[in-house]
C-alpha cells in the first residue's frame, strides 16, 4: 500500500489485507458479521440436517447426507479459525449456541434474525421429513453457491483463500440435492416436492436481504461485497428456476 494512500482508499480500489493488525475498527467489525453470519448458518444447517439422516431411504442417501453434514462443519471450522486470529473464543463458540433450535413450521420472520446467533432467518426453520430437507438443502445450496461465488473475491486475503476452497464442495451439495431430487420423482413425491418448494422458496430468498437495503454499497467499498442484495437474488432464482425447470417442477 503506497505510504500516501489511506486504508479506505486501497480498500475502494481493489487493495487486499491479509493481517488483522492491519484491518481498521468499521472493516473488523462487519469482517467479523460476515464471519459469524457463514458459521452459524453452516453450523445451524449442519445440526438441521444431522437429525434427518436416518431418514434417507436408502444407504446412499444417508451417507451423502453425512457427508454433507461433516463437510459443513468443516467449512464452519475453517472460518471460525480465521474468527480465532480476530480474537474471538472458538472453542467456547461451538458449544455456546443452540444450533438444533428452531422455530415453528409456519413461524415467518422474514429476514429477521433471532437473538441467540447470526445463522440466516432461513435456518430458524424446521424439517420436515426426508423430500423437505432434500428440497430446501437445492434451494438452499443454490443460494450458497451465488454467495459463496461474491465472497470469494472479498478483500481480506485469508478468508478469500478459504471461501474459494469452500465454494466447490458446497456447490456439490447442491448437485447431491438434486440428485436426491430425481431418485424421489421416480415415485409419487411430486405433490409434496412441489409443496416444498413453495415453503422454502421465500424463506431462501429473503437471505438474500432487503432490496432496499444501501449497506451493500458501504460493503463494496471496503471490498466486501461486490454486488446489491437484488443482483444477488437474481442469479439465484435464475438458478432455482432453472433447477426445478430440470426437474420437472412447476415454477414455485
Amino acid at each position: 500500500m503506497a505510504e500516501d494512500m489511506t486504508i479506505d482508499s486501497y480498500l475502494a480500489k481493489g487493495g487486499v489485507l491479509s493481517n488483522p493488525s492491519n484491518v481498521p475498527p468499521r472493516y473488523r467489525a462487519e469482517l467479523m458479521k460476515l464471519m459469524a453470519t457463514f458459521v452459524d448458518s453452516e453450523l445451524a444447517g449442519a445440526a438441521g440436517f444431522a437429525d434427518i439422516i436416518n431418514d434417507g431411504p436408502g444407504i446412499k442417501e444417508r451417507i451423502a447426507a453425512a457427508r454433507i453434514v461433516m463437510e459443513k462443519t468443516d467449512h464452519a471450522g475453517r472460518v471460525l479459525r480465521i474468527m480465532g486470529e480476530f480474537g474471538a473464543d472458538t472453542g467456547r463458540y461451538v458449544s455456546h449456541h443452540p444450533w438444533t433450535e428452531r422455530l415453528p413450521r409456519d413461524a415467518d420472520i422474514g429476514t429477521t434474525r433471532v437473538e441467540h446467533d447470526m445463522r440466516l432467518a432461513v435456518f430458524n426453520y424446521p424439517l420436515d421429513g426426508w423430500a423437505d430437507a432434500v428440497m430446501m438443502n437445492l434451494l438452499m445450496g443454490l443460494a450458497v453457491t451465488v454467495q459463496l461465488d461474491e465472497f470469494k473475491a472479498v478483500s481480506y486475503q485469508p478468508l478469500a483463500d478459504a471461501f474459494r476452497a469452500i465454494a466447490p464442495v458446497e456447490a456439490r451439495h447442491a448437485e447431491l440435492a438434486e440428485e436426491g431430487l430425481v431418485r424421489l420423482l421416480e415415485g409419487d413425491a411430486q405433490a409434496s416436492l412441489l409443496a416444498s418448494a413453495r415453503y422454502w422458496w421465500p424463506r431462501v430468498a429473503a437471505s438474500f436481504g432487503s432490496a432496499e437495503s444501501t449497506r451493500a454499497e458501504s460493503l463494496k467499498a471496503m471490498g466486501l461485497r461486490r454486488s446489491s442484495n437484488a443482483e444477488l437474488l437474481a442469479r439465484w432464482e435464475a438458478k432455482a428456476h432453472d433447477a426445478l425447470d430440470r426437474l420437472g417442477l412447476s415454477r414455485a
